[in-house]
This record gives structure tokens, sequence and C-alpha cells, in this order.
């Protein structure tokens, strides 16, 4: 493995940087988290067409840069750092890779050029609080957490002029602006269960969809009721919809891993500027050796943490696919060491972002605790985020199982 980054990483790097910094300080953060879009669409269309962003990790051939996910990670980190609002996550990094993957070539040359140039945002929508289940970052998602019977969730019928869906959805990410909803739903009812994913256009006769009230408003959430709604199968029936929600989720939980890092590091930065400045006693408090020690430690933690993210990016990149390496054993080898190392970065970097945000917190003093400061934007980030994809102890618990940590250390035992 080669830890350095590339000339062409660096400047990808450089100019979303540059970009944020201009466009998107708190206060633009807080306008436009605080519209009824959840973000600046001027930013997005700067973000979309300057940077080409939704379609950096996309191939060329449907419109996008053809970079890998460490690119898309990157920049995401970079996003991170200012808690940009922006429907990137929710478009590149969890609906387009399932059009992708699964997604009949019609569907791909349809939505994925439209995606890449940052004229069409998605969504993926699973019922109740199962994304992370989902993606199998917390277990195994070949179960029915898509609902059937009377357990709620999303129901999948047959119609004649295609499949009709009716249910609920909670908690979706940028779901009430998004012009493409990829829905997870139960077809098959109790003689063949299984869980499609299915395509729903905004304005659909029957799709009614609400923002929530969300704990990190930088991260707008959606309620989404689905009232017989006409859909189309992504895909086909045939398809693998757990192993790609899985590989999708190997993807995500690098970038997010890389993303919470960015803002961990910001947050540790704000925080040494103000002790800097911040004077007690006649000098500042960050020359006091119970601060300078909290501080360390946060520091550590933090590069810890993104040296973690930055290798399971590098991980989800490697793509055998790339580089003509297709046969089994490959394919296989990359899939579980991404399973690894991609669970256990995100736990690593939101548990970093979180003591980084506390401490900012802490150190700030009485400040920190107001409204007007930034503070508790990454808190409420490390806090939501743990939410949605966690929570840590268990995407460390379903990393040490699929490793198989804990059926060693029991043959050990029986060994001794």
């Amino acid at each position: 493995m080669d830890a350095r980054f590339t000339a062409e990483q660096d400047e990808i790097r450089r100019t979303v940087r540059e970009l944020l910094l201009k466009r998107c300080g708190p206060e633009e953060v807080r306008a436009a988290a605080g519209t009824g879009a959840g973000y600046d669409p001027a930013l997005w269309s700067a973000l979309a067409e300057q940077l080409g962003l939704p379609g950096l990790a996309l191939p060329e051939a449907y419109g996008g840069v053809g970079c890998a996910v460490t690119e898309l990670a990157l920049a995401c980190e970079e996003s991170g750092r200012v808690l940009a609002p922006s429907p990137l996550l929710a478009t590149a990094v969890l609906a387009a890779p399932l059009l992708l993957a699964l997604g009949t070539e019609t569907q791909r040359a349809e939505l994925l050029p439209r995606i890449a140039a940052g004229a069409l945002t998605a969504a993926l929508a699973v019922p109740g609080t199962a994304l992370s289940l989902a993606l199998g970052l917390v277990g195994d998602n070949r179960g029915n957490w898509a609902g059937g019977g009377r357990a709620g969730g999303v129901q999948a019928r047959r119609a004649e002029d295609g499949w009709r869906l009716y249910g609920q959805v909670e908690q979706v990410l940028d779901g009430h602006s998004a012009g493409l909803l990829v829905v997870a739903a139960h077809a098959g009812g109790f003689a063949r269960p299984r869980t499609l994913l299915f395509l729903v256009r905004e304005g659909a006769a029957g799709l009614v969809r609400a923002r929530q009230t969300s704990l990190d408003v930088s991260r707008p959430q959606a309620w989404i009721q689905l009232r017989d709604v006409p859909a189309e199968l992504l895909g086909d029936e045939h398809v693998d919809v757990a192993d790609a929600l899985t590989a999708t989720g190997d993807a995500a939980a690098a970038v997010l891993a890389t993303e919470a890092a960015g803002a961990a590091d910001r947050a540790l930065e704000r925080t040494v500027d103000h002790v800097r400045q911040r004077e007690q006693f006649g000098r500042p408090i960050g020359s006091f050796q119970a601060v300078k020690h909290r501080l360390a430690d946060v520091y550590v933690q933090v590069q810890a943490a993104r040296s973690a993210a930055y290798y399971a990016a590098w991980a989800a990149g490697t793509d055998p696919e790339r580089t003509g390496q297709v046969g089994q054993s490959e394919r296989t080898e990359r899939t579980e060491r991404t399973e690894r190392v991609g669970g256990l970065a995100l736990a690593q970097a939101l548990e970093a972002l979180r003591t980084a945000a506390a401490e900012g917190i802490q150190l700030h003093g009485g400040i920190g605790f107001t409204w007007e400061h930034e503070a508790h934007l990454y808190f409420k980030r490390a806090t939501g985020d743990e939410l949605l994809f966690g929570p840590v102890h268990r995407l460390r618990a379903y990393a040490a199982e699929r490793s198989g940590i804990f059926a060693l250390a029991g043959s050990e035992e029986v060994a001794v």
C-alpha cells in the first residue's frame, strides 16, 4: 500500500476546501439547514458543475469522473470539516452505487448521467431504523428488515402496470427533497419472501413525504408514506440485493469515517485556537498542563481515526474490476477486507468526533454551551451519525464477529 496521496487527490482536497471556505461558513450552514430543502442549491450546483463531486466515483461512460471511493472520501472529508449541508452523501454515497450495481443498462443510462451532473438527487429509503442493518454494518442484512406481514415496513405487490408500494419509511436522508427514491420493500408475501429495491420518482401518485425534526440540522431527514405508489423495479427480481447493499455499506462506512475525521479535526482546531487566546489568571488557558493533556489525548484520537479512515477508503477503492482481477478469490478477499475495516474505521471516527466535540464544548467554557456558537453542531453530527449508522459498540462487535475474533478466542481457551 502506498500511503501517499497523488497530485490529483491533493488537488481535489485543495479545490473543495477553497470553495467551501468561501461559501460555507457557520452562518451559511445555519441558513442553508433552515431552508425547506435543507441545503443551499447554489452551493450544490457549484459542487456539481464546477467540481463534479456527485459523479466523482461514477464511470466516465455514465458522465462521471471515473475516480475511486478514495477521491470521494477525500472530498467528503472537506465537507465534513465545515458540516456542509448537501445531498452528496444520500445521492453519491448511498443511492448512486446501488443504481450502478443493480440497475439495468437502460436505468443506468437514464439516471446516472443526471446524477453525475447534479441535475438529479436521490435518496435510499429503508424502513424503520434499520439503515445500518440494511447496509450490513451492524449485522447480517439477509433478514426481513424491509417488512412483511404485520412487521410494518414497505410492501411491494405486482399490478397490471408494474409494481405498487405501500407502507411507511422514516429517517430517510434528504428524502423530502430528492428527485428519486430508492426504496427497499418486502416482496413475495409468505411464499417467496425477499427484499427488492424499487425506484419511485418525484411527484408519483400516492407519495407523501415531509421533513422531520432531526438532531443534526445539517443532515436533514424525511418521513415518507407510500399509498399504493407506482414503482419501477431496480434491475430484475434475481439480483442479489443483500450483497449490493453490503458493498455499498462498506464504501459508505469508509466515506463517513473520513468525513467524521475531518469534522473532528476541525473541532479540535477551533478549540486549540480558543485556548490560545482565552486568558485566565493572567495567562492563556492553553498553557495549563491539564488543558494540554486533554487536547493531546484528543489529537492522538483524531489522528488515529484519520489513519483508519484513509485505509478504509483505500480498501474500498481497491476494486479488482479496475485492475482486471475479477476472479472469485480476489472478489471475496476484497469484500471481507473492506467489511472489517469499514465498520471499524467508522466506529473509531465517530468516537473521535464525539470526544473532540465534547472537549471543545467544555474548553470553550460558557460560550461553548450557547446556540450561537457552532461547537454544538459538531457534537450533534457525531451523535446523529451514530444514531443512523451505529452505534459504535455494535459496529465494533459485528466487525469482530465477521473477522472470527470471538471464535478464535473460544478455540484458544479450549486448546489451553
